[in-house]
């Protein structure tokens, strides 16, 4: 029933862009809370970014002036647009949102596949 996809991950230079998109349903963005989480091999799973129903933005500081986070004109869809990117932000990604993780969990193992981003130098 309740489903979020993130899609558009790839290889990239450092310096390069990447914009992912979070396909919803069974939620729509413009009701919903919602957040990007990742994950690198032997690393803990890490919000991203997140954005609220009131407007409010939070990015964690690695990403600060390089990440942003958008609801789509659809409102079961929403983007990570990346910037800048490091080798560091090599991880999979994933979007989430309060009734996902409620339903799915808590943890990036239990959302699925995720998307790749892959940031070499």
């Amino acid at each position: 029933e309740v489903q979020l996809v993130a899609s558009g991950g790839r290889s990239v230079q450092t310096g390069g862009s990447l914009r992912l998109t979070c396909t919803a349903s069974g939620i729509t963005f413009d009701e919903t809370d919602m957040a990007w989480y990742r994950q690198a091999p032997g690393n803990e799973c890490e919000l991203v970014s997140s954005l609220s129903t009131y407007g409010k933005n939070w990015y964690r500081e690695s990403v600060k002036g390089r990440f942003s986070v958008d609801r789509g004109i659809t409102k079961n869809t929403a983007y990570l647009q990346m910037n800048s990117l490091r080798p560091e932000d090599t991880a999979v990604y994933w979007c989430t949102a309060p009734r996902w993780m409620q339903i799915r969990g808590a943890e990036c193992s239990s959302w699925g596949q995720g998307t790749q981003v892959t940031v070499s130098s």
